[in-house]
């Protein structure tokens, strides 16, 4: 199984129904999908170009040519500075493109919620999901629903609004940390699910306090990537291996930093961003390569996983910064942001292997 790292060979055995397994499995691929989808959209600026929240009308998109002429006037006016700097010779034909991930993002986010909620209420009739269970999955729905609630307040902020080209770097960052949250509670329920265990089998061990720094890190590595993509950081300062050059040194000190909303127009702002992300990437390799060297030969399957996924990781980090030129690459921008996904969950895989052996006392576990 692709989210899998170890064996099954603890004391615990799954006591949760198959089809609940299969269910948590496809909706933890499910929020992945939205999260690759949501980053696609994001690059291809297509997230002001859907101009209402229609929530059971709009599961239908423009079917004739008259609505697709009615759906584009709308777009240039209430995203009419993003349509004049960005878009101002778009034709009706690339619109729709644009139109398509919003809409695809949108449509993927309804079907989410279908495969969560029905057979969800099917499995508590049938008695299916433990009482543990029930409560994980209740802080996951509502997270889920406020999350849907943020994407529309981060797109709402994009529009009607002359000054701003993009939706604000503010409410999307908080709309991708709900999102890395919401991954990082399924993906952890899933690890109980499938293993047999119960939140209240894990004690607290030693290994926590390193694991709460480490997660730490990456989740405000995360943040500052959001802010990245939202305020168009990495379109600037595109070299590497060393974090600025002298242009961008003097960039970091070009403008008054005290106005952090005024990112679009504020160079350095958008300089300092990117001196953290990178930064703080730096220290997060240094905090991981110590993880794999501690925790290796007990933990063998999981390092291995956080190893590989934050190579790649970096990799593309660096890919996407230096073909930044003009424009965020689609493939390498899309990929880092969900690579980060896998690292967030590659993480916490390592921490529940940790505590599997720890209440277990079965040096088999996880090594091989």
């Amino acid at each position: 199984m692709v989210f899998n790292f170890m064996k099954q060979s603890t004391s615990f055995s799954p006591s949760i129904q198959k089809p609940v397994r299969i269910w948590l499995l496809l909706g933890l691929v499910m929020v992945l999908g939205q999260i690759f989808i949501g980053g696609v959209t994001r690059l291809t600026d297509s997230g002001l170009s859907i101009t209402e929240w229609e929530v059971v009308s709009g599961v239908l998109p423009p079917l004739n040519a008259t609505q697709w002429d009615d759906a584009f006037k709308a777009y240039k006016v209430a995203a009419s500075r993003q349509h004049e700097v960005l878009h101002a010779t778009m034709s009706l034909q690339e619109f729709k493109w644009i139109y398509f991930w919003e809409y695809f993002h949108r449509l993927w986010a309804r079907c989410m919620g279908l495969v969560f909620i029905i057979p969800f209420l099917w499995f508590l009739i049938k008695k299916w999901i433990p009482r543990w269970l029930t409560r994980r999955l209740g802080w996951v729905i509502l997270l889920a629903a406020a999350q849907a609630t943020m994407g529309w307040i981060m797109v709402k902020s994009g529009l009607n609004d002359d000054t701003r080209t993009w939706v604000s770097a503010y409410k999307l960052v908080y709309h991708l940390s709900l999102a890395t949250i919401l991954l990082g509670i399924l993906y952890n329920t899933y690890l109980h699910a499938q293993y047999g265990s119960q939140p209240s089998d894990l004690a607290r061990i030693k290994e926590d306090k390193i694991f709460h720094v480490s997660g730490g890190l990456l989740l405000l590595q995360i943040v500052l990537g959001g802010f990245m993509a939202g305020m168009r950081a990495g379109l600037i300062h595109n070299v590497w291996p060393v974090a600025i050059d002298i242009q961008g040194f003097l960039h970091l000190f070009s403008y008054d930093t005290a106005n952090w909303t005024d990112y679009e127009a504020n160079i350095a702002v958008k300089a300092w961003v990117q001196v953290a992300h990178r930064s703080t990437a730096i220290i997060l390799v240094v905090v991981f390569i110590f993880l794999a060297k501690r925790y290796y030969k007990k933990y063998t399957r999981s390092v291995r996983a956080l190893c590989v996924f934050l190579g790649i990781q970096y990799g593309l980090g660096v890919l996407t910064l230096i073909y930044a030129i003009g424009s965020i690459p689609l493939l390498y921008g899309s990929l880092h942001q969900l690579v980060a996904m896998g690292l967030v969950m590659s993480l916490l895989h390592l921490h529940y292997s940790m505590h599997i052996f720890h209440a277990s006392q079965n040096s088999d576990v996880l090594s091989e």
